[in-house]
């Protein structure tokens, strides 16, 4: 059977500053985020399963990448919680804001690679993630692929 590649796109609103940039991300500010998730599988061949040729229902990705990142990202702001951004990220949470703190510069390729493992860790058996791209303005984005990402045996 031959492997079929499933994207599905997502959208969300987040907020972050850049600890140390030399340039204007230092500061907080917010993108609309732009995610697009790519798996790639064999479509079932199981007359009898309701998901026969499927690789995989849109409808559970969706449930996969919302639960790991649209619902935890979107309005939130993530700083780097191992710079003195944790200072000010815990005054925001003080004052009822959302706030995620990780252990990474919060740029948008941090953030794919973040988000691929998040993915990766809930996909059923058989299904892998191919690749992600995380746009953060019409012009800019970062992409993440399996085969970029293979480990080496040697």
């Amino acid at each position: 059977m031959s492997n079929i590649r499933i994207t599905k796109q997502f959208s969300f609103e987040t907020g972050h500053a850049l600890y140390g940039y030399d340039g204007k991300c230092k500061n907080v500010h917010g993108h609309s985020y732009k995610l697009s998730v790519t798996v790639i599988g064999s479509p079932i061949t199981d007359r009898s399963n309701v998901k026969f040729g499927m690789v995989i229902d849109f409808t559970d990705l969706k449930k996969i990448v919302k639960e790991e990142i649209v619902d935890q990202f979107d309005h939130a702001t993530v700083f780097n919680g191992t710079t003195p951004h944790v200072e000010l990220a815990n005054e925001l949470i003080t004052r009822g804001h959302h706030v995620i703190l990780v252990d990474y510069q919060p740029t948008s390729e941090n953030m794919v690679v973040d988000f691929s493992k998040r993915i990766i860790n809930r996909l059923p058996e058989g299904i892998a993630l191919f690749s992600l791209k995380l746009q953060e303005t019409d012009s800019s984005f970062a992409e993440w692929y399996a085969s970029d990402n293979v480990k080496s045996t040697l």
